[in-house]
């Protein structure tokens, strides 16, 4: 088995990724991005997401945009993977496929997009787009992503879709990657999981247990099969590694007890029109608790909470229910980011290593 990869939420927006009073040392400005793309790329890390906002949530005010950002990053970098977040219902995919073609070559093929289906209602009614029913918004992006792959492989590509359209489009020059730019997408619902199995090459999932991440995945690699495809599997997690477990948790309490109240109620809203929303109400936020709504993605729920030792087994037991990427978020990412990369990865690495051996000699 392939090692896990690594991955980190590039902080584009003020706030961090908590609703919380408690203070936070993490800057999103470009100078602070780029010093920690540069801390991720020496220890160990494997790529950065970079999330779209183009009207505030609850959570924050300011927000950069992510395919601009990601092409800035992308000469200021060497090795991250850029992973931008786009709406599919805001942008044109055929403006995007163009974007991520220039950000691929500027980066020597480094490029990636997250196909994010849309759960804000609010900033699709702010900019006058029309706001769809859930199950439509992943029919939208089903569309979205066989337009990209369309305009990446196809000569003279033509598309004709309820949502997007292609006549004959004569797209160059091609991205480096071949057949294209990696194609990550999330949401928890059948409706999401399902659109992965038939078109994306990742499939991300909002934090959660063991328990509930296996069940998801063996549905999506069903719906998958179904398809005669594979998919690949990337997991939210909110990391807090102190010395002790202890230490740890009460971190976890800290940010709990001085959480942002009326924040929390207004992401509680909002998130009505996500999961809460599918024909089945099953979906992102749809079981979340008031603890989880604080960390946007339920990343408290993966359990990456502890000592250094017991995040990384607990790492390794993600990789062997089917994991292959962890995405990471941290309060403090002026010396967060970079402890995890120095102290955690290498621990991960060491019983990767052990246990294959252990596989090697039965």
């Amino acid at each position: 088995m392939s090692a896990i990869e690594f991955g980190y939420w590039a902080p584009l927006e003020d706030g961090g990724l908590l609703a919380t009073k408690l203070p936070q040392r993490t800057s999103s400005s470009f100078e602070a991005n780029i010093n920690y793309a540069e801390l991720a790329e020496r220890t160990g890390f494997d790529h950065m997401l970079l999330p779209t906002r183009f009207v505030a949530s609850s959570d924050s005010e300011n927000q950069w945009e992510s395919l601009t950002f990601a092409a800035a990053l992308a000469v200021k970098t060497h090795k991250l993977g850029l992973i931008v977040a786009v709406a599919s219902g805001l942008i044109p995919p055929a403006i995007v496929a163009k974007m991520l073609t220039t950000i691929d070559h500027l980066s020597n093929g480094r490029a990636a997009i997250n196909v994010v289906s849309g759960w804000l209602k609010d900033e699709y009614i702010a900019l006058g787009q029309p706001w769809l029913d859930h199950d439509e918004r992943y029919r939208r992006s089903e569309e979205f992503i066989r337009v990209l792959r369309g305009l990446w492989t196809e000569d003279q590509a033509t598309y004709a879709g309820d949502f997007f359209r292609l006549r004959q489009a004569d797209f160059k020059p091609r991205p480096v990657q071949v057949p294209g730019p990696t194609i990550y997408q999330g949401g928890n619902s059948k409706a999401a999981k399902q659109m992965a199995g038939r078109v994306s090459d990742y499939y991300f999932m909002n934090g959660n247990t063991l328990e509930g991440l296996k069940k998801q995945i063996d549905e999506v690699k069903g719906y998958a099969a179904d398809n005669n495809r594979t998919i690949k599997f990337g997991v939210n997690a909110f990391v807090i590694v102190r010395d002790t477990e202890e230490e740890a948790k009460q971190v976890l309490r800290d940010i709990i007890n001085h959480a942002d109240h009326a924040t929390v109620e207004a992401f509680r809203e909002q998130v009505k029109h996500a999961g809460q929303s599918a024909g089945d109400r099953d979906g992102m936020w749809a079981n979340s608790a008031y603890e989880d709504l604080i960390q946007f993605n339920d990343g408290f729920k993966t359990g990456l909470i502890g000592t250094r030792e017991q995040v990384a087994r607990r790492i390794i037991e993600l990789k062997q229910i089917g994991i292959n990427l962890v995405l990471a978020g941290f309060l403090h990412y002026d010396e967060e980011l970079e402890l995890f990369g120095e102290q955690v990865i290498p621990l991960v690495r060491q019983l990767e290593t052990e246990e294959s051996a252990a596989v090697t000699n039965r």
